[in-house]
């Protein structure tokens, strides 16, 4: 004898959101507890002043050391949770230098130069030209992004208030797309050039946005290391129109948010 089954909706009907064919667009959407948003991305600014804030000089940086897997991961729908453990197993103090750089950027936003003001002296800059930066941190390694391609490993940089990566070359095409897709510069330096940059330095890039509009591939860049200047070129090489346009937006996200706007 068949049995005789019946399906009950009413568990679904009273804990599933049945939103299609009658929107609410005025509900607030909510979060769970570890669930939160993006932090606002900026687009490229005209000029970029970029803090060192870890120079990694081994011969390959994979993406689990740029963040690590593991227990990690139970905070990637968090994105400032999960970035305090960007470099944690590398350089553990790479958070904290980072977010004293977001913290320079932050004062500077709000017109308060003070703390910079040395730096732009010593770059031969005004009060009035710092309205037009944007200071964001850098990291620099010799070939970084190589394993996983964890996309998380460009956005806590990115999250932290970095701007840019500066390398002799990406180990993996996939992480320096990751890069661009955040936002970040994927600098690099020509085979024979040292970089001699430590924590704590400032690399200047003036015209930034300019020349990435323009598909420039040389930077010309100042080193500025214990007050003493040093030009140095960075490069952008074999960046397409579409990467460009991201670098410009700031990031994929600003990109497609303009579009749905247009």
């Amino acid at each position: 004898m068949k049995p005789n089954r019946r399906f009950d909706a009413a568990v679904y009907d009273k804990r599933v959101y049945r939103g299609f064919g009658h929107p609410q667009p005025d509900a607030a959407l909510q979060y769970g507890p570890n669930i939160a948003e993006w932090p606002a991305i900026p687009a490229l600014s005209d000029g970029l002043l970029l803090q060192v804030a870890s120079v990694l000089r081994d011969e390959v940086t994979t993406t689990d050391e740029l963040i690590p897997s593991g227990e990690t991961s139970s905070y990637r729908s968090n994105p400032m949770k999960l970035a305090q453990f960007t470099l944690s197993r590398r350089d553990p103090d790479y958070v904290p230098r980072a977010k004293a750089t977001a913290a320079l950027e932050e004062r500077r936003a709000g017109g308060d130069t003070a703390a910079i003001r040395d730096v732009l002296a010593a770059l031969g800059l005004s009060d009035g030209d710092a309205a037009l930066l944007h200071i964001g941190s850098v990291l620099f390694a010799n070939k970084p992004g190589d394993g996983s391609a964890r996309e998380q490993a460009a956005s806590c940089q990115r999250v932290l208030g970095g701007s840019a990566n500066i390398c002799y070359e990406y180990a993996t095409k996939r992480y320096r797309s990751n890069c661009v897709n955040w936002g970040l510069l994927p600098f690099t330096l020509a085979a024979g050039d040292a970089f001699d940059g430590a924590a704590g330095d400032f690399i200047y890039v003036p015209d930034v946005r300019e020349k990435v509009a323009r598909g420039d591939e040389e930077f010309p860049a100042v080193l500025l290391q214990g007050g003493e200047k040093r030009d140095i070129t960075l490069y952008l090489k074999n960046t397409s129109a579409e990467e460009r346009e991201l670098l410009l937006r700031g990031c994929l996200i600003n990109y497609y948010a303009a579009k749905a706007v247009n």
